[in-house]
């Protein structure tokens, strides 16, 4: 097997030696072939990092048939990041091993951890928007205005641009061409009522 090695710090001065010694030692016992070394000193809350974007780059152009991490938590910090990696590494036909879970995807057992995980992140993305639906809920039940707040504008600015083209007027007042339009169907319609 073509194994990929991926290692993470947060800061400059940590180093990912240790990290990389197990992993080349984990990779030689399984007599596999260590094809790459991806290294990020970056946080793991951050979803876009260079080397685990490279790394994800060349999986899906089938350069190795696995890739290696240290712990899950220096592939990634929150649960939905790590399944949402471990779901496209999957589809890709790539196996992930991390050593400090004793996570193996190579295997059918290691198979039925990942979906323990995916499924224990499907019930918390669900919670989330159960939690969000309620405070809508509720917010509108006490009569809250939800939502961006209307942007407003003086009339007499408005008259300025009244010449202009709708995308000048909007450009020259420095709001969107739908909120310049919103405002000119209010003046218009205000205009028919006096």
């Amino acid at each position: 097997m073509r194994a990929a090695i991926y290692a993470r710090v947060s800061t400059f001065d940590q180093i990912v030696d240790n990290q990389l010694l197990d992993l080349r030692r984990y990779i030689d016992s399984r007599r596999w072939t260590a094809i790459h070394e991806y290294v990020d000193v970056i946080s793991g809350a951050k979803d876009r990092r260079p080397g685990l974007d490279d790394l994800i780059h060349n999986a899906r152009r089938r350069r190795f048939d696995a890739v290696v991490v240290w712990k899950l938590d220096r592939l990634g910090r929150s649960l939905r990041h790590l399944v949402l990696l471990m779901e496209e590494l999957q589809q890709l036909g790539v196996a992930l091993v991390s050593l400090g879970e004793g996570l193996d995807l190579s295997t059918p057992a290691g198979r039925l951890q990942a979906g323990l995980l995916a499924a224990v992140a499907q019930f918390e993305r669900e919670r989330i928007r159960e939690r969000v639906v309620a405070g809508v809920q509720r917010a509108r039940a006490q009569g809250k205005a939800l939502g961006r707040p209307k942007a407003a504008i003086p009339v007499d600015r408005l008259a300025t641009v009244a010449s202009l083209s709708l995308t000048d007027a909007a450009n020259a007042l420095g709001v969107s061409r739908s909120t310049m339009k919103r405002w000119r169907r209010g003046q218009k319609s205000l205009l028919s009522v006096a």
